[in-house]
């Protein structure tokens, strides 16, 4: 079989018409300097506020609470070193507290911030990889300065209970981030359900640009700018605005609204689930929360095999067995471990995150060529029946 199918939807998304439609214009002609005060920067600077305006669309927040960053990544290090260098003159030894399954965006600028006097507390998981509130209730110290837990785990898709830690931080007067990248255009990105003083964008998990993101700033929050230079962004964020991917940025928000909570996406998961539940039984498992997940998020484990080996099987089909950042790691992914799954498990674990264009047929011929490959007997001259 030599058709291709695409299965890591978490790990980037394909560009939305829209937002190829959006940038166009700008690769010839819109060349301005959004900070020009002359007809060529009016133009770029009217773009790039109109792609603000869309991204706080999706947020629920001010056009003004919109910083544009070149990504998920930078949005994450700015809201943490941020809050650490405007605190850290009037707070011995800073304390974050944050979890043990972060994307290493989250985790190392806490570990490089540790290098610098902060104190970092690292959370457990339970065996859906859920925070416990109470847990970051008892965290909390005098010189808690940030709470950072992800909206949603990138690797089994779980869905952090964010608003009830927002509400826990603003209780005790700290700011509360929330690292969105795998949430927008899935659910609801809310910031004022959310109740977080920080969250992050990153445009190519929601069908925009890659090395563009957005980072939401709630009004009155103070933060150190990670990058310094002239005052673009309103002084948070120097260097000339990246205009092409900034609209591209803007057209995918403006989409992603309308995509939330759409259920076919969950339906198609749930399908391929039950149809491996059929053909392996209780050789393959399931990791991450059974029904507090993004609906098109699937992490399953091969109980005896190897991840990697059974994508090598497979080769037309684009999966991962982990996060895209430890694409290749021959070991048990770190959030898998944190969150106790056995070895024999989490080694044969493969994330497969759908997408808006993903099918029935697709999600058919995956398993088929999953059975085909790991039952024993089986060719692909026999079909595996479609469940669904």
């Amino acid at each position: 079989m030599n058709r291709r199918i695409y299965l890591d939807h978490n790990a980037t998304t394909p560009l939305a018409p829209e937002a190829v439609e959006a940038i166009r214009p700008f690769l010839a002609e819109g060349y301005g300097n959004p900070s020009s005060p002359h007809w060529a920067g009016i133009r770029a600077r009217d773009a790039v506020e109109a792609a603000r305006s869309q991204v706080a669309g999706l947020l629920c927040c001010d056009a003004t609470e919109v910083v544009f960053t070149s990504g998920g990544t930078e949005a994450d290090n700015h809201a943490i070193k941020g809050v650490f260098f405007t605190k850290r003159t009037s707070v011995v030894k800073p304390h974050v507290i944050t979890s043990r399954i972060e994307h290493p965006a989250v985790l190392e600028p806490c570990r490089f911030l540790e290098t610098l006097g902060a104190e970092v507390t690292r959370l457990p998981v339970d065996r859906f990889g859920l925070v416990d509130p109470d847990d970051i209730r008892r965290a909390i110290r005098p010189s808690t300065i940030l709470v950072t837990i992800m909206h949603a785990n990138n690797e089994v898709g779980t869905i952090e209970p964010i608003a009830e830690i927002a509400g826990i931080a603003r209780e005790h007067g700290i700011h509360c981030h929330t690292d969105a990248a795998q949430t927008g255009g899935k659910i609801s990105v809310d910031v004022e359900s959310l109740g977080v003083d920080l969250l992050s964008v990153a445009g190519h998990k929601l069908y925009g640009p890659k090395g563009v993101g957005a980072l939401f700033v709630r009004e009155g929050v103070e933060l150190e700018p990670l990058l310094h230079g002239a005052g673009h962004e309103a002084g948070r964020r120097a260097g000339t605005e990246n205009v092409l991917e900034i609209v591209g940025l803007g057209a995918a928000c403006e989409l992603a609204g309308s995509w939330t909570d759409d259920n076919r996406t969950a339906e198609l998961r749930d399908g391929f689930w039950r149809a491996m539940q059929a053909h392996f039984d209780d050789r393959v498992v399931l990791n991450g929360h059974p029904t507090r997940r993004l609906p098109n998020t699937l992490n399953v484990g091969f109980r005896g095999k190897n991840g990697n080996e059974i994508l090598a099987r497979i080769p037309n089909v684009a999966a991962s067995t982990g996060s895209a950042c430890h694409a290749g790691d021959i070991h048990m992914s770190p959030v898998l471990a944190a969150m106790g799954v056995p070895e024999d498990v989490g080694r044969g674990a493969v994330r497969f995150s759908l997408g808006r264009d993903t099918t029935q047929g697709e999600i058919d011929a995956v398993v088929e060529m999953l059975v085909n490959s790991l039952v024993p007997g089986r060719s692909d001259s026999r079909r595996a029946p479609s469940l669904h």
